[in-house]
């Protein structure tokens, strides 16, 4: 974000002036890509121009300036932001020659929050907040009441100017760089006030902030600061919404309030602080920046409560930013959790000997936490700020809430040690609902799979059940018979399919299951299918599509792959599906010389014309006409074990799943109803044909 908003006095008794404001670049891609800074341009996008401008308030309540915070939501689609804080330097900063509020308004990463001087802690470390809202704002207003009076600055579209109207974004606007004074204040008064009107050439114009959403977030923000007092008015509809929002308990009393099912034991506080270096570029006097090593401070305060329900409630934040995608701080927490109380169950029996540990889900069965951090210039993964990532916190979040949790368990207060043993008795039930749950299901799957008699009859099984075993989905009854004598009955297994199986592309979940070919498959395979699917139950280590080197045989590949696709996918994703590669002909030599194979194969008619011009330059002949092969039943068992099956010998080609999005817009291409599409590719790819190679 970018400079603070709060309350001040002078700048000697703060330390806090021009002078501490750091530039780093300029605005010019803001407008051009407004995504990068604000995630979107549609009401999300909105929101955070909002939080961007009430974060540099709540920065200041953090820094200890700042009691007092209004929001205000007028009726012709502006926002005002004020508090009662130091309010953003007016005076000169030396290197620009700009008053310190114009430089943190129309220049990225300028702001008190990169130097560790006038903040310690705070949300907006990027230093882009501000000047981003301005540079996305059709008109933007700024008073900052400092030094007994009233300073004002105008922008439009991040320019400074004056308005001729006072309120309307629209009115005439004239260039002015520089502060004005309107009115004399009580030296003793200090703040800052932000309005600003969003720019509908950039967001969406249906774009809207939602009062509920306001609401909620300054309810959760003043949980964050204790003492803080919030204040939310909203004029935008008939009638006029106001509610103030102050909490003097802290995350403990929004732990309460998140939870909404019976406690099952007291809010627990955790506390406690770390220490980590960090090597961060530092801007010099010369202007360079420089690599330096730079000691952090990290305080950890979490609240935490197991209830009776089912459902887990974490809030995390860094700074009192909310972090809704979690990141390093709530992994520390997540793992600290974990092992604490797996050495409490093991302690207390509820775990023996040869018992699985519980697992993360069991722990947090019926969990509601706020987990919180506070350090200077925390790393976020993008200007959004929805995930933490300075990976010293989940070492410090993980020692911290370890020693302060087990503290808890080994030294409980009057009346606390029952409800640490139903908590234990809680998550060990959890565990144990779950291993039953999944030994219930493996169980199922084996009976189905291995014991039921409705296996098709069509399958030729093998021996072996390890992770040598492979599964041959073999095209048509004839090359099966082929296949039986040429197989390794050991570990190769063979199911026949007769011709083109459904396209499950275009086909219900009903009609999948009801073609005999698709059923078969997923029966044989053993592992369920769609969500229920669990590649650790296939009955086999691979499956391998055995066709024919043709266009239907390629086709029956499309279609099977199109199954697994769609209804197998973590075969694919485990790289355990394979296409058999078969030769497309057969080369017999007439006086092949010593220690030279009789019978050459090739996979291609490329590969046959390379071929047969190197036999020529070596003065070799060959018997005419040259086979081709026209299916698999055409081999017999020796060539088909020599040139496909073998695993001494034959060309297997795995098949991956690099981008599945792609993948699925692939196979809906093809596969898909939708027809106009699919002929519009066939169209295009027309002229791309060799007629020749047509098999007619």
């Amino acid at each position: 974000m970018t400079a603070a908003t709060a309350e001040a006095t002078t700048d000697d008794q703060h330390g806090y002036s021009a002078r501490h404001l750091s530039v780093l670049e300029g605005l010019e891609a803001v407008r051009k890509r407004p995504g990068m800074y604000i995630g979107s341009t549609d009401s999300r996008g909105l929101a955070h121009c909002l939080w961007e401008i009430v974060d540099n308030c709540v920065d200041e309540a953090l820094a200890g300036h700042c009691t007092h915070i209004s929001v205000i939501m007028h009726p012709d689609g502006s926002f005002e932001v004020g508090d009662n804080g130091r309010g953003i330097p007016v005076d000169l900063e030396p290197k620009t020659g700009l008053p310190g509020v114009e430089l943190v308004m129309t220049r990225l990463h300028a702001g008190g929050k990169f130097g560790g001087v006038s903040y310690t802690a705070s949300g907006g470390l990027h230093g882009v907040g501000a000047s981003v809202v301005n540079a996305l704002s059709a008109r933007l207003d700024v008073e900052v009441d400092r030094e007994g009076h009233t300073h004002a600055i105008s922008f439009r579209r991040g320019l400074p100017g004056e308005f001729a109207d006072e309120g309307r974004p629209n009115a005439r606007f004239r260039k002015k760089s520089g502060l004005r004074q309107i009115r004399k204040v009580a030296k003793k008064v200090t703040g800052t006030r932000v309005r600003f009107w969003p720019d509908f050439q950039i967001f969406l114009k249906d774009a809207t902030v939602e009062r509920s959403l306001v609401m909620d977030r300054m309810r959760q923000t003043a949980f964050l600061i204790p003492g803080l007092t919030i204040d939310v008015r909203d004029e935008r509809g008939d009638e006029v919404v106001e509610e103030t929002f102050r909490f003097d308990g802290g995350i403990g009393e929004f732990c309460t309030y998140l939870a909404k099912d019976a406690p099952l034991i007291d809010v627990l506080r955790l506390r406690g602080r770390g220490h980590f270096t960090e090597t961060v570029p530092v801007l010099d006097d010369q202007g360079h920046l420089t690599p330096t090593d730079v000691e952090r401070d990290l305080e950890v305060d979490v609240a935490l409560r197991w209830g009776n329900g089912y459902d887990t409630v974490t809030r995390s934040f860094v700074n009192v930013i909310a972090t809704p995608k979690g990141g390093t701080h709530v992994r520390g927490f997540d793992r600290a959790v974990l092992r604490v109380l797996n050495e409490q169950l093991r302690a207390t029996k509820l775990l023996r000997n040869g018992d699985e540990d519980v697992i993360k889900e069991d722990v947090l069965e019926g969990l509601t936490a706020v987990v919180t951090v506070r350090l200077p210039e925390p790393q976020f993964e993008g200007q959004t700020k929805e995930i933490l990532g300075t990976s010293a916190a989940t070492r410090i979040v993980s020692q911290v809430v370890a020693r302060e949790l087990k503290a808890i368990f080994e030294n409980p207060s009057r009346g606390q040690k029952q409800q640490l043993r139903t908590v234990l008795e809680k998550v060990a039930g959890a565990a144990k609902t779950r291993i039953a749950a999944r030994t219930q299901r493996d169980n199922q799957r084996r009976k189905n799979a291995l014991e039921n008699s409705a296996l098709p009859a069509k399958l030729v099984d093998c021996r072996s059940a390890d992770d040598r075993s492979e599964l041959f989905i073999v095209e048509g009854d004839s090359a099966l018979g082929t296949a039986k004598l040429a197989r390794d009955s050991e570990f190769q297994a063979l199911l026949p399919i007769r011709g083109k199986i459904l396209n499950v592309q275009k086909a219900s979940v009903a009609d999948m299951l009801k073609n005999a070919e698709c059923a078969a498959i997923i029966q044989v395979l053993g592992a369920g299918s769609g969500r229920t699917f669990d590649v650790d139950a296939a009955r086999y280590g691979r499956v391998v599509i055995l066709a024919d080197a043709d266009v239907d045989g390629a086709h029956i590949r499309c279609l099977l792959l199109t199954l697994f696709y769609r209804y197998m996918r973590p075969m694919l994703e485990a790289g355990r599906i394979f296409s058999a590669v078969p030769p497309l002909h057969r080369i017999e030599l007439v006086r092949p010389k010593r220690g030279q194979d009789k019978y050459i194969y090739t996979y291609s008619d490329a590969e046959l014309r390379r071929r047969l011009v190197e036999l020529e330059r070596k003065g070799q002949n060959w018997k005419e006409p040259i086979q081709r092969y026209k299916g698999l039943g055409e081999m017999d068992a020796d060539q088909l074990a020599e040139t496909t099956l073998d695993p001494r010998h034959r060309v297997l080609r795995r098949i991956h799943i690099q981008d599945a999005e792609e993948a699925a817009g692939i196979f809906d291409l093809l596969m898909g109803s939708e027809v106009a599409p699919r002929r519009k590719f066939i169209t295009a790819g027309a002229t791309e044909l060799d007629v020749e190679r047509i098999d007619t």
